[in-house]
């Protein structure tokens, strides 16, 4: 049976609670044995980490011990599945860059706040985690994020939508779904979610949240398939540090 470990709590305003129960009954849907921890001390044992196969993250804001996040690096290299959304992933840890780099990007705004309508735009048809997907309207907040270019971008929606200093610039296509690789592990992202409704409201959320996840947790087993290794990366990991 693979396993899970949803870490909830931060800023209770993106309702962490609902969300974690909510990403828990898919993941048990699936098969999945399934861990909920309100504490940031679930992460500090790396060798139990290691016998994950999905790390879920649901927590806004606040601050990691430093090692954490490095038991997360190591994790997530060896081929642990990290998946979140909304502010419970890319606005966790806002001062830890090691966390930005993992999961390949940091929220910076939503103009115009909560109750925003706007587009989600399918921009990999083909990807399994989209597939089958049309277009489809949000009304939340519109996340406008700092990206890692290295990130596979699956959907986007368009800026400016509301008045605000940005739209000096020119429109811009801003990820809303992607997936990136940290080593061996694969890492999931969806910007949506900002209160729990958002999955009942806008359905296809809830799907790409579902497929999202379980293909990050598939990273363990593809490397096993594939005869990939850790080896590579080590030496690099200890010239950091």
């Amino acid at each position: 049976m693979k396993k899970a470990l949803i870490f909830q709590g931060g800023w209770d305003g993106h309702e962490p609670v609902l969300v974690s129960k909510r990403f828990a009954l898919m993941l048990e849907g699936e098969g999945f044995s399934v861990t909920v921890k309100d504490s940031l001390d679930c992460l500090a044992d790396v060798d139990e980490l290691l016998q994950l196969d999905l790390l879920v993250a649901c927590w806004t804001m606040g601050t990691i011990n430093s090692e954490y996040t490095q038991n997360i690096a190591k994790a997530v290299g060896a081929g642990v599945g990290l998946a979140g959304c909304h502010g419970g992933m890319c606005d966790a840890f806002r001062n830890d860059v090691q966390w930005q780099f993992i999961t390949g990007a940091n929220w910076v705004s939503h103009p115009g706040g909560d109750g925003v309508n706007y587009t989600v735009n399918i921009a990999a048809h083909s990807n399994p985690i989209v597939a089958g997907l049309a277009d489809f309207p949000v009304c939340s907040e519109h996340y406008y994020l700092h990206i890692d270019p290295a990130i596979e971008v699956l959907a986007t929606t368009r800026f400016p939508v509301v008045p605000y200093y940005h739209i000096s610039n020119k429109p811009v296509d801003m990820p809303v779904v992607w997936t990136k690789m940290w080593g061996l592990g694969r890492v999931f992202y969806n910007s949506l979610g900002h209160h729990d409704d958002v999955f009942d409201t806008s359905p296809n959320a809830a799907t790409i949240m579902k497929r999202g996840m379980l293909w990050a947790a598939q990273g363990k087993a593809h490397a096993a398939a594939s005869k990939l290794t850790t080896a590579r990366f080590l030496e690099s990991d200890a010239k950091m540090f």
